[in-house]
């Protein structure tokens, strides 16, 4: 939409682009420039999610860009190599400097090679250069080598045969020279940071996998990206801002998974004193069983106080460590009592105590509970505040835990709104009966995209010098709340822990994720964001696919994806793939379905690649061009500003 400019406004709006455009010539240069930009094919988006520190598998996906670079090798040279060689090309593109040690290890590496493999280099980046002004991939290229490869890529063939000749000695010269590895990786760094003008990390990049800080590391320098957050993310930047519910959460996570490096090695977090008290007070010898058992009545505890003290958060059936009966073996569950796995005898028959049963030679857990009083379940032991006190401390100190934090509140949000689509981790809340559901936030009721926008305001306020207890409080009620946009569901952790009765398991969902396969409902989310246009959708995380089960990603008649990525390796076996993800380029949208990854290792020795299967979803009948984005649209208004200043320019 034009701008529209009146009087003084107009004549001092005039005059500001004046300072920037001092002569109609320049005016005139700028319209030309931005009216060609806007007429570029455009770039590609890549959707990811759900990566959970698993970092080998999302750095494989990063570097073959979901499958990308394979379409364009095998374009360019399905005629003139074989299926090997193409594949070679693939994985020296994604691994450089490692494949090139392991050739020169085999003596496969030569002059010949040398030459062959930077004009393979040098097609492929031209092909995906094609799309981007020359400005731009001059921004893009290494700088030690920005005016080589700007040479190379801009050949053009000429009568007698010049370019080709000067360009052959630009390549031969750099081989006499000894400095072809480097220009290889320089060149491969290039063609990755081509092949996605775009990314997008729907959520949840901690957790489970123990590399998240790789992976945060390896984003942290990503040319242009933004991250939807998802509740593993919410939960660790709440353990930052120093929730000790939060702190506790994140502790039994790594706990469970195995991953104790990410917090002592990674983040310089100490579990000594924890694992210490663990093996002391719960007479457990293996030190990160001990730990976590005591992380996680201390969890209980400190949750049991958030609930009481945020009755809006609606959470109090979960008060679960108040319900035990006086020998602690047996709690209320929605009016029942039930027997806990905790009996300090639990294989002794009253009828014949003597009798063993099958495979009865194991250690008992006779001290499930031995710090909880039950005339205050909720109260922590002097030594569980001394323990977590120093946690606190490790947590909200961690230069590196901070650095990592700090970018996921700078690059990401509650949701985004970006070319038509509508991006988030996990849900809008809904009743049953489809209408968005309401949460009393600060005394007053928030539903849909305003609850959304509230959840993100005081998630940033707990990050904030000097910020206040309630925004801290409710980072947790973000990571486990039912009526949470990134939860969604009742999370059940003390019944799995503590309860053998699997039907109490059960972890029931929002129902947005029932309804959520109806085109209406979604069309109803989209409207409540401002999107009306009939190519809108909803890209979403958070919950895996079973495609082994006949699952599909795509619901609503394709008004929404769920792209789980996947990398979880405990997920694989129960999903029957390791996810998928998705781009959009200039044609439309095309879903990917990927194989498990095995290891930078088998890559390298035997190109292996993570196998994708590409299904078009929808595929525009016109090309889509810059002026179709939101960069676009903007661009487009400077263009019509920018002819205002001409006119006024012809006027003097």
């Amino acid at each position: 939409m034009e701008h529209v400019y009146n009087g003084k406004e107009n004549t001092k709006y005039l005059k500001l682009l004046k300072q920037n455009y001092s002569s109609s010539q320049a005016v005139i240069r700028e319209i030309v420039n931005l009216t060609a930009i806007t007429n570029l094919p455009k770039g590609t988006e890549f959707f990811l999610s759900d990566i959970h520190g698993e970092y080998e598998a999302f750095l494989h996906i990063m570097n073959n860009c979901s499958g990308v670079i394979k379409e364009k090798v095998d374009l360019i040279f399905k005629d003139t190599l074989s299926e090997f060689d193409r594949q070679e090309l693939c994985t020296l593109i994604y691994y450089p400097r490692e494949k090139m040690t392991l050739l020169g290890e085999t003596n496969r590496i030569d002059g010949n090679w040398y030459a062959m493999t930077l004009n393979h280099l040098i097609m492929v980046a031209k092909l995906l250069s094609s799309k981007y002004t020359r400005s731009k991939v001059r921004k893009a290229l290494p700088e030690d080598y920005a005016y080589i490869i700007d040479e190379l890529l801009h050949a053009q063939e000429d009568e007698d045969a010049n370019q080709i000749r000067y360009h052959k000695q630009i390549l031969q010269t750099i081989i006499e020279l000894e400095d072809a590895d480097e220009f290889i990786i320089a060149l491969s760094q290039l063609i990755k940071r081509l092949a996605v003008d775009h990314l997008h990390i729907v959520g949840d990049i901690f957790d489970r996998g123990g590399s998240a800080d790789k992976i945060l590391d390896l984003l942290y320098d990503y040319h242009s990206l933004d991250i939807e957050w998802g509740n593993h993310d919410i939960l660790w930047m709440g353990a930052a801002c120093g929730n000790d519910a939060c702190i506790c959460s994140v502790i039994r996570n790594n706990l469970k998974y195995d991953n104790v490096e990410i917090l002592e090695n990674a983040y310089g977090i100490s579990l000594r004193q924890l694992i210490l008290f663990g093996m002391k007070t719960y007479g457990i010898e293996d030190g990160i069983k001990a730990a976590l058992a005591a992380v996680t009545v201390i969890l209980f505890k400190l949750e049991g106080r958030l609930i009481k003290a945020h009755p809006e958060y609606e959470m109090s059936d979960r008060l679960l460590l108040g319900q035990m009966d006086d020998t602690k073996n047996k709690v209320m569950i929605e009016g029942e009592w039930v027997t806990m796995n905790t009996n300090v005898f639990p294989t002794v028959d009253l009828a014949d105590p003597y009798e063993l049963t099958e495979g009865e030679w194991v250690t008992m857990n006779t001290n499930v509970f031995p710090t909880v009083d039950l005339a205050d379940p909720y109260e922590l032991t002097e030594e569980e505040t001394e323990i977590l006190r120093k946690l606190h401390r490790n947590f909200v100190s961690s230069q590196r835990l901070q650095k990592h934090i700090r970018f996921l509140y700078e690059k990401g949000s509650m949701y985004n709104v970006y070319n038509g689509n509508l991006i988030y981790h996990g849900c809008v809340p809904v009743d049953k009966n489809g209408a968005f559901d309401k949460l009393c936030i600060d005394g007053k009721y928030y539903h849909g995209k305003a609850l959304l926008d509230k959840c993100e305001e005081k998630a940033r306020a707990a990050y904030l010098d000097n910020p206040d207890k309630d925004d801290i409080d409710f980072m947790w009620f973000l990571w486990g709340g039912e009526k949470s946009p990134l939860c969604g569901r009742k999370l059940k952790t003390f019944e799995r822990e503590y309860v053998d009765k699997e039907s109490l398991w059960t972890e029931e969902s929002n129902p947005y994720y029932s309804k959520y396969y109806d085109e209406s409902f979604c069309c109803q989310i989209l409207h409540e964001f401002g999107l009306y246009d009939d190519d809108s959708h909803i890209i979403n995380g958070h919950t895996p696919v079973h495609a082994i089960e006949g699952e599909n990603p795509v619901r609503a008649k394709g008004r929404l994806f769920v792209i789980d990525g996947g990398f979880c390796r405990s997920m694989n076996k129960a999903t029957g793939i390791a996810g998928y993800t998705l781009i959009f380029n200039s044609h439309g949208l095309r879903l990917k379905a990927h194989t498990p990854f095995t290891s930078v290792e088998d890559a390298l020795m035997n190109n292996t690649d993570i196998e994708s299967s590409s299904e078009i979803i929808e595929k525009d009948l016109q090309r889509m061009f810059v002026k179709d984005t939101d960069i676009g649209k903007h661009l487009l208004e400077e263009i019509s500003d920018l002819r205002k200043l001409l006119e006024n320019y012809r006027r003097l």
